[in-house]
């Protein structure tokens, strides 16, 4: 599966100068809702990468993915993987678990973003998870930026990676884009304006 064509074919891998939600600057960005709008898609890529957690053999009773970005690909994952599907969502800037969502004690969960960056979020929601008597499994995207190490990849985990690697990571593909701290950033420094596009920028 050319996962780079399918994000390309949906206009979802945009170039330009972009500011993360890390803070940091790039060229490129991507923009996973515009991949799973086209629910055929989102079957297709979800079907996938349920098929690599079968082949481990990891037992899953439930996927969680974090508001807003991981909402389709974990409901669609969930979906592949015929299990339960739930959500975290941040409420003054705190992430929980709302909304009549029950975790039972040692229920064995699946953690699910669109987009793998260092994983920050996935974690927070993780640690909600926990503090209710979850068991976290794994971790599982759409898409891994390259700074974690996942199941079938040779990209060694960097620094600033904050998944566990005591569990496993799935994705479909790595996408390994240049980034830029601010005051450091050749996109500024030629003249152009970080635009900020994403769940929590617009």
């Amino acid at each position: 599966m050319d996962v780079k064509k399918i994000y390309m074919d949906a206009d979802a891998l945009l170039e330009g100068h972009f500011k993360l939600s890390s803070g940091n600057h790039s060229q490129f960005y991507l923009q996973s809702a515009k991949v799973l709008e086209d629910p055929k898609t989102a079957k297709l890529l979800a079907d996938a990468l349920a098929k690599q957690i079968k082949e481990s053999g990891l037992e899953v009773d439930t996927v969680c993915a974090p508001a807003l970005g991981g909402l389709i690909a974990g409901f669609a994952l969930a979906t592949a993987l015929d299990v339960r599907s739930i959500f975290a969502e941040r409420v003054d800037a705190e992430m929980t678990i709302r909304r009549g969502f029950e975790i039972k004690k040692g229920e064995k969960v699946l953690m699910c973003e669109d987009i793998i960056t260092t994983g920050g979020s996935a974690m927070e929601a993780a640690k909600v998870v926990k503090e209710l008597g979850g068991e976290i499994v794994g971790v599982a995207a759409l898409a891994n930026r390259g700074f974690c190490k996942r199941e079938h990849s040779d990209i060694e985990t960097k620094p600033n990676c904050k998944l566990p690697q005591d569990i496993p990571f799935f994705a479909l593909a790595d996408f390994t884009f240049e980034m830029y701290a601010p005051d450091a950033c050749p996109l500024c420094k030629d003249g152009s304006e970080a635009i900020k596009p994403g769940s929590r920028g617009n």
